[in-house]
């Protein structure tokens, strides 16, 4: 599961060099969020299907099927993270999974273990500090005459470091293969799925106001 995660400012620059993207001109790169949650926006990096070019969309956390043409308020199950052993074949995923892969760029994410009768917010990230990038999947419904951009991020087994915290953990793509995600055979990429190195990785305790989504600043992610 992964439920929140968090993003550094990134220059438009590292964004071009890692993911190929051509930086928009006057526009600002995504702002540091620190307690980004479902059902809010974040950028996704996607292939334009028309142009074909690398692009970073806003897109609402929480993937809404194209064929679901009702309010948005009636939608009752949860599509912020997807099993990445079943999204091949489930209704609301499979043409994503075929067609409409996607990165999301992250700093870190958090989760919480339990511990007798409290629950411990982490903070886990990669150990040399950079950002990342967690497999996605974007669609895009028509709602109300409205087009509606959203994704989910997949969700694999725990590598030794989050198995102490928690069951599952984010698909996490390695830099060289970016573009096998975005543009390989969705039939040949089970070896993508895999957990990601666990001495790659580091998880830290953090301030349970973490876990008010009212609460934002870098202050969450430090130490305590």
């Amino acid at each position: 599961m992964c439920g929140r995660f968090f993003r550094h400012g990134v220059s438009w620059e590292e964004y071009r060099d890692s993911l190929g993207i051509i930086p928009p001109e006057n526009v600002e790169p995504p702002e540091a969020k620190y307690n980004i949650a479902p059902m809010t926006i974040s950028p996704v990096v996607r292939r334009n299907l028309d142009t074909h070019e690398m692009e970073m969309f806003p897109s609402l956390w929480g993937l809404v099927p194209s064929w679901w043409n009702k309010p948005l308020s009636e939608k009752k199950f949860s599509t912020f993270n997807a099993r990445v052993e079943t999204a091949h074949e489930a209704a609301s995923y499979r043409g994503a999974f075929r067609h409409k892969r996607c990165l999301i760029p992250v700093s870190g994410f958090y989760e919480w273990s339990r511990q007798g009768n409290s629950k411990i917010p982490f903070a886990i990230g990669l150990r040399n500090r950079r950002w990342f990038c967690f497999a996605g999947l974007w669609d895009c419904a028509h709602i109300d005459g409205s087009e509606l951009n959203t994704f989910t991020i997949l969700t694999t087994q725990p590598n030794d470091l989050m198995a102490g915290i928690h069951t599952r953990m984010p698909v996490i793509i390695h830099p060289d293969n970016y573009a096998r995600w975005i543009d390989g055979d969705y039939r040949k990429m089970d070896d993508l799925f895999e957990p990601y190195p666990t001495d790659e990785m580091h998880a830290w305790v953090v301030d349970p106001k973490v876990g008010n989504v009212r609460n934002q600043g870098p202050e969450l992610i430090e130490e305590v």
